[in-house]
């Protein structure tokens, strides 16, 4: 009896170990997740709009929406991820015409430059990436819903959302209607019946603008649209989960969300909100004004690997805030360093599935949990753990993180590093120093160990 007990108990643990958590922005609370399909979870997550090469807060959600995309993929059959790419807006039309490029040439550079240093995260590809400019279509149809349902109305060639006709608006920022216009940056205009309408479709200013046909004229989509139509087109009124920035959950998350719930009467559109926290850089919002505007390829270019990049988000919960500093970095450097160095010590390519690091992530994507556990697993396996280097091996892959090649040190300064450690042996203690500093004036590092060093 006490044998089957604790069976059933044993059972009931490990189920409860493989349940998903996440931190639903909508009811700000962490809750189990449940899918509307046992089987399929539909996931989608804002993109980048294409008007300048990806900086390093682009870069941290797409590494949190890869980690959660990894995550569902093991525990559910099909998992179809979305992450759209915005090719219209404001942005890219000012930027085309301060270089005097055309826009769609702009925006196919930069949605190339996208991919090649998302790629440089080892950030798996949506199962779907749709791109805004071809979707116009289904944008117009939604508005046009809208309007027929009385959400919006058409006002000097303008189709606006009336925040009005929407009884739970601000449920997702959570703050009243008054509220959230005292705290936002509204276009102010006499057309506007209400101060916190929003643009659905807008004329072109001129003639020859950038622009598509409408049953309102040539124009252009609003922002909020592109996001509501391209949704629905690939995975229909609702959805298992929603991903952003905290930037961008008023107003974008909020007006997509009013806007969805209007144009499919029952529908709730996405069950879970996941928002990532901002980045700072030394302390600073990143700004251009501010000088510290970083893009990913700089950092990559000023000597850090993908997959340091990548560990260095892992380091804080995504929720929180994270700093963008050199100390970070370093840290991180030295940290998939050490990791590596201890896989180049075998040649051993066998595997096992870590179930500590699946339930970590499992419970709301704790990476910094995760993280720990793999400097844990590298401890074991470099006293000759077999296990726990299949484990190592697993929970790197899982979590996209690639082994930093191993570095060749020229056979000079490993003679140096001969003669120093010879020194040290023999206590001339000035010789030694004297070496070091030849090491790290030559651009490495050399740290002591048990009678012995390591070259970095």
């Amino acid at each position: 009896m006490i044998v089957l007990l604790s069976i059933i108990l044993l059972i009931s643990y490990v189920e409860y170990m493989t349940d998903i958590f996440l931190s639903n922005s909508l009811t700000k609370r962490k809750e189990v997740f449940c899918s509307l399909n046992k089987d399929s979870i539909k996931m989608y997550a804002c993109g980048p709009t294409v008007y300048e090469r990806p900086h390093m807060g682009n870069a941290r959600a797409a590494v949190v929406y890869d980690i959660l995309f990894r995550v569902l993929k093991h525990f559910y059959k099909d998992v179809v991820y979305v992450r759209n790419i915005t090719d219209v807006d404001d942005k890219i039309i000012n930027s085309a015409k301060s270089q005097n490029i055309a826009i769609d040439r702009l925006t196919m550079q930069i949605t190339q430059f996208y991919h090649q240093d998302i790629a440089e995260l080892n950030c798996l590809s949506p199962n779907v990436e749709p791109k805004a400019t071809t979707h116009i279509k289904q944008m117009i149809e939604m508005i046009e819903q809208l309007i027929n349902l009385g959400h919006a109305y058409v006002t000097q060639a303008h189709v606006l959302f009336d925040v009005s006709s929407h009884s739970n608006y601000g449920e997702l920022a959570n703050r009243l209607l008054d509220e959230m216009i005292a705290g936002a940056r509204v276009e102010v205009v006499p057309f506007k019946k209400n101060p916190a309408d929003f643009v659905l479709w807008k004329p072109c200013e001129a003639e020859g603008d950038y622009g598509f046909e409408s049953p309102w004229g040539r124009g252009r989509p609003g922002w909020h649209i592109e996001c509501s139509a391209m949704s629905f087109a690939y995975l229909g009124a609702d959805f298992d989960i929603h991903g952003g920035g905290t930037d961008l959950m008023f107003p974008h998350h909020e007006n997509e969300l009013a806007q969805s719930k209007c144009a499919n009467s029952g529908s709730s559109f996405a069950r879970y909100w996941v928002h990532n926290g901002f980045l700072t850089v030394n302390g600073e919002k990143m700004s251009k004004s501010l000088g510290n505007f970083k893009t990913v390829r700089e950092i990559i270019d000023s000597g850090f690997h993908g997959s340091v990049i990548r560990y260095f988000y892992l380091t804080t919960h995504y929720k929180k805030p994270l700093d963008l500093n050199n100390k970070a970095l370093e840290d991180a450097k030295r940290a998939m360093k050490k990791i590596s160095a201890v896989i180049h010590k075998t040649d051993s390519k066998k595997i096992k599935e870590c179930q500590e690091v699946i339930n970590f992530l499992a419970d709301d994507m704790n990476t910094s949990a995760a993280l720990a556990h793999l400097h844990e697993l590298a401890g074991k396996s470099q006293q000759g753990d077999e296990e726990a280097h299949k484990q190592l091996l697993w929970s790197l892959d899982f979590l996209g993180l690639e082994v930093i090649a191993k570095e060749v040190i020229p056979a000079d300064i490993i003679k140096i590093a001969q003669e120093r450690l010879q020194a040290k042996r023999e206590k001339n203690w000035p010789l030694a120093d004297l070496l070091r500093t030849q090491i790290m004036e030559r651009g490495y590092k050399i740290l002591d160990t048990d009678d012995s060093y390591e070259l970095e």
